[in-house]
């Protein structure tokens, strides 16, 4: 009886040490006073099919332990400038960027400074680098990379709905023209081999 109660303690503290083990490694990844040297430690871990999320304060933090959630006390504006600088200076990333279609469909009335807020955001990228969708298509596309790749979520202090933005990271030296030559110049010597 003596070796069943002292392999039960055994066990017990062993699963103490488990979750005290988890639960440490969770708060390590806590919001820290230093948010930008945080951002700074993922980006060169992260590459392709990695995301950030730039959010407003009423984002969800997720279950899953690779998505990575931390809180700062700088608004939407200050940290997607940062962010976004600081994946354009990276030499292996670059960004797609999906924005909230909802977004622009926002009253002003409803949320002061709100066209304000939509001019600060899209300044951020070029044109063609960012593009409007609807929340359920952009939340679906972050839910199904979060099943395999890590995302680090931002909330900020912004308390307007749908100004969230949603970067995608990419290979930053290779661009989509060059990805294309290599897929048809695949294309072409599997067809010539077939000849």
């Amino acid at each position: 009886m003596h070796t069943v109660n002292g392999r039960l303690r055994a066990i017990s503290c062993v699963l103490v040490l488990l979750v005290s083990s988890s639960l440490s490694q969770t708060l390590a990844s806590a919001p820290s006073s230093d948010w930008k040297a945080f951002v700074r430690s993922r980006l060169p871990l992260y590459g392709h099919r990695n995301w950030i999320v730039v959010a407003d304060s009423a984002f969800p933090v997720y279950a899953n332990p690779g998505i990575e959630t931390i809180v700062v006390n700088d608004d939407l504006p200050s940290v997607l400038k940062y962010v976004a600088s600081a994946i354009s200076s990276s030499r292996h990333l670059r960004a797609t960027v999906f924005l909230d279609q909802e977004l622009q469909f926002i009253d002003e009335h409803d949320y002061p400074r709100v066209s304000e807020l939509r001019k600060q955001i899209t300044a951020q990228f070029p044109k063609e680098q960012a593009s409007s969708i609807p929340h359920t298509d952009v939340m679906t596309k972050v839910d199904e990379a979060g099943k395999t790749f890590r995302i680090l979520f931002i909330k900020t202090t912004t308390t307007i709905p749908y100004t969230s933005v949603y970067m995608r990271l990419d290979c930053g030296y290779m661009n989509d023209e060059v990805e294309q030559k290599i897929r048809a110049a695949m294309v072409a010597a599997v067809s010539r081999e077939l000849k």
